[in-house]
């Protein structure tokens, strides 16, 4: 009986890889792939199409992106990005801002290390180094002024601003604020929001660790001007002081600004006056 002849052996693909094979058998040549395309979990994908919208909604105004600029970034097609969110656009949006508010949050942290102006400078450098890592990110959750913007997403930004109230409160010392004291917070923590928006929109021309010692005396000298009118900001304000030091920070702003304004050079905010009031607020 004549032998059978072996079968020939296939000519490998062009541009397979050698030792592909799979238990000794031949690999089937890959399929060709849509370029982008990554398989991806479930949570993995969602997380993809959030980041890729904060990145566009950052850059440009909210109303000015769409699903198609979303899913071509993101390697995706637009029944996907609807696969995820049902919602449409709006519903990506406020997830978005989300992400962005719940990790912007975890750097409203004080370690308890150092004077109570050391420890505002390093909530202040973990606050920028969001900023400079998520630029995106901060400006889709602050800026506003959006015609997506919504209830919702009002109070999304509206939730990291208490956040960093109460916390800001906490780290004072203060269990109940007056009206005064709240207003001076509050409008601190204004005047931080503004000055990393205009940080990003000028280049960051500004070193971050000039503008956070800047910010760091603005907080102080409001407080002085606030402990003026407030008996409860000024109690704050002296437990403040008297955990600095004579020679620490705020006493040194002090002796800057009465240089720059001679005849109130012996008017700074002193720690006596309402030292009573020092011990509560510096627990």
């Amino acid at each position: 009986m004549a032998a059978r002849s072996a079968p020939a052996r296939p000519v490998p693909a062009a541009g397979s890889a050698p030792g592909s094979d799979s238990g000794g058998g031949l690999a089937e040549p890959e399929r060709p792939r849509r370029a982008g395309y990554r398989r991806l979990t479930v949570e993995q994908r969602r997380e993809q199409l959030i980041e890729v919208a904060l990145e566009l909604f950052g850059s440009r105004p909210p109303e000015e992106v769409g699903l198609d600029d979303v899913a071509q970034a993101a390697g995706a097609s637009r029944p996907l990005v609807y696969r995820y969110f049902a919602g449409g656009k709006q519903q990506l949006y406020e997830a978005a801002l989300r992400s962005a508010a719940s990790e912007l949050t975890t750097r409203f942290r004080v370690d308890g290390r150092g004077t109570p102006t050391e420890q505002l400078a390093g909530v202040l450098d973990g606050y920028f180094t969001f900023v400079a890592e998520h630029a995106a990110g901060y400006g889709a959750l602050l800026r506003g002024g959006s015609v997506v913007e919504t209830a919702r997403t009002s109070a999304i930004v509206d939730e990291v601003r208490r956040v960093a109230l109460r916390r800001t409160l906490r780290y004072l010392g203060v269990r109940a604020a007056g009206p005064r004291l709240t207003l001076l917070v509050r409008s601190w923590i204004s005047v931080v929001e503004a000055s990393a928006l205009s940080w990003l929109d000028e280049g960051r021309q500004i070193p971050p660790d000039s503008l956070r010692d800047w910010l760091v005396d603005e907080f102080l000298a409001m407080s002085a001007a606030t402990a003026l009118h407030d008996p409860q900001t000024a109690g704050v304000l002296a437990g403040f002081l008297a955990l600095e030091g004579p020679d620490g920070r705020a006493a040194r702003l002090a002796e800057r600004l009465g240089g720059l304004m001679p005849a109130a050079g012996g008017a700074a905010v002193s720690a006596e006056p309402a030292a009573h009031g020092a011990g509560s607020a510096a627990r």
